[in-house]
């Protein structure tokens, strides 16, 4: 198994444990699109490039299967999860009402420097050059709805919207790479940000609510476009694979 990009996942020496960063170098090589969907991972490959042992390889394989990142296919074994049309609606679907939520509650319930960082990540994510990666787009867009779930003041939306995170990632990804989409976001969170900023928890809602519909009716054409590995059909445990 050879990445077709390249990305350095050697281990080094920290404070966490060995398990929770080998969790985030996979999950990080899978989210930049070092592991394209659908690529097969195979467990003595990873260990080699990682530096460690299968056993903390395949504990964190599992982990990530349960984020949704890696599917187990019987005869096959790990490969990058890929997102079928049906899976990305349903994503959006729930990131939308919980986005109108977070948008509604930021506006009730931050305080005045959640406000301000809020603003100060939109203004962060405006001046990226125009040559600024998309890595580099999508952490400061993971910024800004990070400061936005902190202060929304429902725990409950936030948690849940975390854990779609990398799925949404994954999503925004294929988003922001279309044409014209980049700019239209920041026209779009700068009616989000001034309508927080006036706590109107409606109109927030509302704008939020449309922000995410756009987004997905971008990123369903690029995934009905695609009709490849996107259209990811179950396989049947014990099923042959041809």
């Amino acid at each position: 198994m050879t990445p077709n990009k390249t990305f350095d996942l050697l281990i080094p020496r920290r404070q966490s444990s060995l398990r929770q960063q080998v969790i985030e170098r996979l999950r990080d090589a899978i989210l930049s699109g070092l592991f394209e969907p659908g690529q097969k991972l195979v467990e003595r490959d990873l260990c080699e490039m990682l530096g460690i042992s299968r056993t903390v390889v395949r504990e964190a394989l599992q982990h990530l299967g349960a984020e949704g990142l890696i599917e187990n296919i019987p005869h096959k074994g790990p490969v990058v999860a890929t997102l079928g049309l049906k899976e990305a609606r349903d994503i959006y679907a729930v990131r939308q009402a919980l986005e109108a939520l977070a948008g509604e509650g930021f506006a009730q319930h931050a305080d005045a420097a959640q406000m301000q960082a809020l603003r100060d990540a939109l203004e962060h994510l405006k001046t990226l050059p125009s040559d600024a990666g998309q890595d580099a787009v999508l952490q400061a867009k993971n910024r800004f709805y990070g400061i936005l779930l902190e202060g929304c003041g429902n725990q409950v939306v936030g948690n849940m919207l975390t854990l779609l995170n990398n799925r949404v990632t994954l999503l925004r990804r294929m988003s922001l790479a279309a044409p014209g989409r980049l700019g239209n976001t920041l026209v779009e969170l700068e009616e989000i940000v001034s309508a927080l900023e006036q706590r109107n928890g409606p109109r927030a809602r509302q704008l939020c609510a449309d922000h995410v519909a756009r987004a997905s009716a971008v990123a369903l054409q690029g995934l009905e476009a695609s009709a490849g590995p996107v259209q990811r059909q179950k396989v049947p445990t014990g099923a042959s694979q041809e």
